[in-house]
């Protein structure tokens, strides 16, 4: 009996295995341990309150508390407790007549206390193996514990309880809650210590239950958070995983009892049976002749004479060898000084071998914790309950060094649980009553968030009306989607040739370019590019101190390709608004991103750099086209696909274009042929046109950016201020403490932490929840699971929404060219750029879905653009040199 720490290590390794078998979903129906889903899915987290009723029935007594958990300074938890007798004949007459007993009860406990009115949340534990699909059921799988009531095993427990309420009439009671023991044990120590994640206990049985990764859980829908698991251990070895380590005693005391070949493990080492197994061993060592001369009575004969509480008593430190010879002499034994020194032994080693291999099992699960955890050292709290653990003098001490010994990187808080069983249930109840009203308040929160069908096509509707205000002229001033001829009369058709320069100006980079394309049968288009830093000064600094800077790079990049001497063909990315005259003309209404440059806001750019170019005296250049980045992205993509015509950005910010019939695009002369317009369509909505679907995150938002009342189609869609609106939400979460225990930390304060790429990670399916509350951390976020399945369901309606948002401005657009084209249908193809479309793992999805269902006579393909600021800009000089040469001839 006496097991090494070798043989512990490898126990601990079978159960681990066990364990996985019974998680797994084709392996679970043979497994011994039946790892049952309890579906209470968290611990609590101190904030619970309210008032609440538990019953207990798991023995020949029922008790009926009344908890109530408040929050005046502290929480604080107040019970009364009343215990009702359970008669034999119910616990062996019909299911009826039991669950009538327990509803007569609890009615005259409600009587009591005046409380019959109140439809106060139940919890009910219910120490019966059970098998869950929610909360708030229970199917029985088999009476223990002496009950055998009819007609019980196999149905739900709660409708049983729930119809002899009905039939009373005189109360009605709210069944939240069915809990197991060992369930209730750990979250009665987790209301005092949130650390706690596993509940055991060993008492006259033995069983043990953790929080587990529901990933692991097959028998459950969902990977998102944990499940407590009640892994009713006590069935470990039934199929015969402990055979080497079963003695001949523990067969003996197996097929004197009830359930032979069953609750293997329990048998080894719970108090039902411990005092059995001593006096085995007496009787065999007396039959040999080893204690008290050889003699044997018949007391010690007896089966149940030597009680658990016997063992504990002779094992006590002083006056065990005096109880020793009492309690033998009550077995009518005579026994000699050694005779007391032997048993004291026996017991020690039969209830050392429990607490070892108690060690063992719980090892095992502490184990599984640390690596689901992925953390090197585990820090955990168990919470213990059970007559054994409690009376016995030395059981606790053995079994913490055990587990400690066996788990070296484990630091383990052992907690007492007071009344597990009742506070329990009311614990676990107040969980689900948090949760379940945190989850009404968050889904009614995020409701703002899911857009209708028919909000989406009003979407459309005044996309439509906006785009045609920014196209007239009598509108156009005061129209806010502006509608900006670019000049672009014309996509790529595969015949351009030759080498052109880009400039790529947007930010605080700068680029410059030479693209060599070449047409005909090998068609290719090869670059290159060197990027300059603009320095802080000379961004708000003069005009002309800006565009010498501009120009010394030219010369620079000039130098390094080797090319000073051609004049050649330039395109100008310049991503800041512009009021275009002709292509290569651009106005620049207003600097954005942190320009300051004085004397260029009203100015042509293309002067602006054309003069500094003939200040240099170095090289000259042919400026053919001012370039918007959005209309690049078009153009990138028309030179794969001459199908696309609209190109769209969703980035940090997002705009769009597309080519429109000249005759609709009354700010310029002519009706023949089609122009790109750059629609500048972030400022949709600042009219108010788009007020009746922003939330008060989104006003937050606004209110607080650097442009207030401006963009606010884009600060709903684009990446810059996604992390804004959710960052908002999480505020104010915290606040009404459905977050992070309700505190604010200072990070989440912060504007702008939370950038896209965050959000993508977040949202990515990849990525188990650890992996959030990883990212939350990096963030100096601290997330239980629960912060973590929130800040993810947060974050993903805010995306479908902005992702819907973009999708039914897309809509506006390419029925706009299917109306133009007096068409029944359209095949057209849309230019993608931008981080969110690129990265956001299902940003671009909702969007195509969306344009789908408000465009059905449109049939559109996405195509990813490649640098369309660069190579764009080369193709829309190409495609001007061309129209330029076609006209002079």
């Amino acid at each position: 009996m006496r097991l090494s720490d070798d043989v512990l290590l490898d126990v601990m390794k079978r159960f681990q295995a066990e364990m996985v078998k019974g998680l797994g979903r084709d392996t679970n129906p043979t497994a011994a341990l039946k790892m049952l889903p309890t579906f209470v899915r968290s611990t609590p987290d101190g904030s619970e309150k309210g008032d609440f009723i538990a019953l207990d029935l798991g023995g020949s007594y029922f008790r009926i508390l009344r908890v109530k958990v408040s929050h005046e300074k502290k929480q604080t938890v107040q019970m009364e407790t009343e215990i009702y007798d359970t008669p034999e004949d119910i616990m062996h007459g019909s299911g009826t007549r039991l669950f009538d007993h327990v509803a007569e009860c609890l009615g005259d406990f409600m009587e009591k206390r005046e409380i019959k009115d109140k439809k106060l949340p139940v919890g009910f534990t219910f120490s019966f193996p059970c098998r869950q699909s929610k909360l708030d059921e229970g199917y029985l799988i088999t009476w223990t514990k002496r009950f055998r009531a009819s007609g019980v095993e196999g149905a739900n427990v709660v409708q049983l309880l729930n119809k002899a309420i009905k039939k009373r009439g005189d109360y009605d009671a709210d069944i939240m809650a069915v809990v197991n023991d060992t369930v209730g044990t750990m979250m009665t120590c987790g209301f005092d210590d949130q650390r706690c994640e596993v509940g055991i206990i060993i008492g006259t049985g033995t069983n043990a239950c953790y929080m587990e990764e529901m990933r692991h859980i097959d028998l459950v829908e969902g990977d998102e958070g944990r499940m407590c698991i009640n892994t009713e251990w006590g069935a470990f070895g039934d199929d015969g995983t402990l055979e080497d380590i079963r003695t001949e005693f523990d067969r003996e005391i197996d097929r004197g009892s009830l359930n032979p070949g069953k609750q293997l493990f329990e048998k080894m080492v719970s108090g039902m049976y411990m005092g059995e197994l001593v006096r085995l061993i007496l009787v065999k060592m007396a039959k040999e002749g080893l204690i008290f001369e050889g003699r044997i009575t018949p007391e010690l004969l007896t089966k149940g004479k030597f009680e658990t509480k016997h063992v504990s008593a002779i094992e006590k430190s002083k006056e065990g060898l005096h109880k020793a010879k009492e309690i033998l002499a009550r077995l009518g034994v005579e026994p000699s000084h050694e005779d007391c020194i032997a048993v004291q032994h026996v017991c020690t080693i039969v209830s050392f071998r429990s607490a070892n291999l108690v060690a063992a099992t719980l090892g095992a699960i502490l184990n599984q914790l640390r690596d689901n955890k992925g953390v090197g050292r585990l820090r955990t709290t168990v919470g213990v309950d059970g007559s054994l653990y409690k009376m016995h003098p030395q059981y606790s001490r053995r079994l913490h060094k055990t587990v400690r010994r066996l788990v070296p990187d484990s630091d383990v808080r052992f907690l007492l649980s007071e009344s597990g069983s009742g506070k329990g249930a009311a614990m676990v109840t107040a969980v689900a009553y948090r949760l379940s009203e945190q989850h009404r308040l968050i889904n009614a929160t995020l409701a703002e968030f899911k857009l209708t069908n028919e909000q989406l096509l009003q979407v459309k509707k005044r996309m439509r009306m906006e785009i045609e205000a920014g196209l007239r002229k009598k509108s156009h001033d005061h129209a806010k989607v502006k509608m900006l001829p670019t000049f672009v009369r014309s996509t790529p058709d595969g015949t351009e040739n030759g080498d052109f320069l880009a400039l790529d100006l947007g930010g605080t980079n700068f680029r410059v370019l030479l693209v060599k394309i070449r047409s005909g049968k090998r068609r290719m288009v090869e670059m290159h590019n060197k990027i300059y830093a603009i320095p802080v000064e000379v961004m708000q600094g003069t005009g002309e101190e800006l565009f010498d800077h501009i120009v010394s790079c030219i010369s620079d990049f000039l130098d390094y390709m080797g090319i000073k001497g051609a004049r050649l063909p330039l395109g100008f990315t310049f991503s800041f608004p512009c009021k275009q005259t002709s292509l290569d003309a651009g106005i620049l209404l207003n600097w954005t991103k942190g320009f300051k440059a004085t004397d260029c806001e009203g100015e042509d750019v293309v002067n602006l750099l054309r003069e500094g170019i003939k200040r240099r005296e170095e090289f000259d250049l042919d400026v053919v086209a001012v370039v918007n980045d959005t209309v690049g992205t078009m153009m990138t993509c028309a030179y794969e696909d001459p199908n696309c015509e609209v190109g769209l950005i969703v980035g940090t910010g997002s705009n769009a274009c597309y080519m429109e019939e000249m005759r609709n695009i009354e700010m310029v002369e002519g009706d023949q042929g089609r122009m790109c317009v750059n629609m500048e369509w972030g400022a949709f909505g600042d009219n108010g046109c788009l007020d009746d679907i922003r939330t008060i995150y989104d006003k937050a938002v606004d209110e607080y950016s650097l442009n207030s009342g401006k963009q606010r189609y884009e600060k709903m869609i684009s990446g810059m201020y996604l992390g804004e609106i959710v960052r908002n939400i999480l505020i104010d979460f915290t606040k009404r403490g459905f977050l992070f225990r309700g505190q604010i930390s200072e990070t989440l304060k912060t504007r702008s932490i939370f950038e896209t790429k965050f959000l993508s990670q977040i949202e990515s399916d990849r990525l188990a929840l650890l992996q959030v509350r990883t990212i939350l951390q990096q963030l100096g976020l601290n997330s239980t699971c629960d912060d973590s399945i929130i800040v993810k369901t947060v974050c993903g309606a805010v995306s479908r929404r902005a992702a819907q948002l973009c999708g039914a401005g897309m809509a506006a657009v390419v029925d706009k060219i299917r109306e133009n084209r007096g068409l029944e249908h359209l095949d057209i193809t849309v230019g993608v750029d931008g981080t969110l479309y690129k990265l956001h793992p299902h940003f671009s999805k909702f969007m195509h879905q969306t344009v789908k269902e408000l465009a059905p006579k449109c049939d559109v393909t996405f195509l990813l653009s490649e640098d369309g600021s660069g190579k764009g800009a080369a193709l829309i000089t190409a495609v001007g040199c061309r129209l330029r040469d076609a006209e002079h001839n």
